[in-house]
């Protein structure tokens, strides 16, 4: 044979040094596919436990906001209470100043009453003064005047003025014997204590 046939010969069956690849088993397959599936549940794993640490602090911010939303409307509350009884308490003051000078009024006009003249009563003029006197009683009653009880009641130094101190056989001791002058209150505030006479 001619070496142009032997080339030949070579040429049509190729030789190689690697060798066939054998086809991929079941088992393998079946491999492969767990440990993907096992990547995938970490990948989903991870994603949620982030998901929820982002859910578990939008949930604490939301609750920092709320409590803090609640001090401040506290807050706002005692202010606005505090605003209110500080302006309950002026106008007391306010009023209790100018009822004052009204009760001074009021004290001459009981005084004339006590001390009217004989047969006054018949007379028209003296009606007038009683219907005065009334009116002003209203007025002061409207505004919250009150007067003080005193006459018998035990001395109060907070809601009396003792003018002197006086032995009494009638009266008990540490007891008012009589309300020289009548005192007035506004609420819980003493707009005038009673001057008073107490018995030792």
């Amino acid at each position: 044979m001619s070496d142009e046939k032997k080339k030949r010969t070579r040429h049509d069956h190729p030789t190689t040094d690697e060798p066939a690849q054998a086809p991929q088993s079941a088992a393998e397959t079946m491999e492969q596919e767990t440990a993907a599936q096992n990547e995938a549940v970490t990948l989903m794993e991870d994603t949620i436990t982030g998901l929820q640490q982002e859910l578990q602090n939008a949930q604490n911010q939301c609750k920092e906001y709320f409590e803090g939303w609640q001090r401040e409307r506290a807050d706002f509350m005692n202010y606005k209470k505090r605003v209110e009884r500080d302006q309950a308490q002026l106008h007391q003051v306010i009023t209790a100043n100018i009822i004052k000078k009204f009760l001074v009024v009021l004290d001459d006009m009981e005084r004339a009453i006590k001390n009217r003249p004989a047969a006054a009563e018949q007379q028209e003029w003296w009606n007038g003064v009683e219907l005065i006197y009334r009116k002003l009683q209203s007025i002061l009653e409207a505004e919250g005047i009150q007067p003080i009880a005193a006459a018998g009641d035990p001395f109060d130094p907070n809601l009396h003025e003792a003018i002197s101190h006086e032995e009494s056989s009638e009266v008990q001791s540490g007891h008012i014997i009589e309300v020289v002058q009548q005192g007035y209150r506004l609420g819980e505030r003493v707009v005038r204590p009673a001057l008073v006479r107490v018995a030792q």
